[in-house]
């Protein structure tokens, strides 16, 4: 993609304006993610973990497993106190965004949820809870869907709130301390592979998690 040309006449330019609409979005978001990435190495990082994971479940656009990772990796041993951290401010942040679904949709949720263009993630996500009930939110709560989505249509829809808190909690704690103890176990050589095969492991948590379940509805009925 050609680089925009500042200081020269638009006609001259061989950049559309969906071109040029595109290269300033992802130079904000890239912005943003290396904002994230250098609290690694910052002394208050554990507590920008913390508002980072509070902000991401209803605007923030990095995910905070960018900085999870990074901590881990810089000290294995407090791998699961910063999932810990992690979950909680997520937790947090999450009965905010449930609040902006259900009492400020048309103010806050909505031009969120379009800026994310989640219009179709909402209708998953009801379909999900239609079909499947509290699973339906626990899947949602676990794959990797832009979460301040999920918790802006959980309370647009007024999911169960006790649901809602019990899917997140199991499912943001289950995806943080999954990979604190990938990062724990095997060390920052495992970095790579949860970068490349995230979105895979995400869905990976989601069936062990359905199957565990299932095996333990299978012996209580037999037992």
């Amino acid at each position: 993609m050609a680089a925009l040309r500042l200081g020269k006449p638009a006609m001259d330019e061989n950049v559309t304006q969906t071109d040029r609409t595109s290269t300033i979005g992802r130079g904000w978001l890239r912005r943003a993610y290396d904002w994230t990435l250098s609290w690694a190495n910052h002394p208050a990082g554990a507590w920008a973990l913390f508002f980072l994971a509070v902000a991401e479940s209803s605007f923030f656009p990095v995910p905070p497993d960018v900085l999870l990772i990074a901590l881990c990796v810089a000290a294995p041993r407090r791998s699961f106190r910063f999932a810990f951290i992690c979950t909680v401010g997520s937790l947090l942040g999450g009965i905010i965004g449930y609040g902006i679904g259900h009492w400020g949709y048309e103010w806050i949720g909505r031009p969120i949820v379009e800026f994310y263009h989640g219009e179709a993630v909402m209708q998953r996500i009801q379909t999900w809870y239609h079909e499947y009930g509290f699973y339906g939110i626990l899947i949602a709560a676990i794959t990797p869907i832009p979460y301040k989505v999920f918790t802006i249509t959980s309370g647009l829809f007024s999911y169960p709130l006790g649901g809602f808190l019990l899917a997140s909690l199991v499912g943001r704690g289950l995806r943080f301390f999954c990979v604190s103890g990938l990062i724990r176990l095997f060390g920052p050589s495992i970095q790579s592979f949860i970068d490349r095969y995230f979105n895979w492991l995400a869905w990976a948590f989601v069936i062990l998690l359905i199957l565990g379940f299932v095996v333990l509805k299978f012996l209580k009925g037999h037992l």
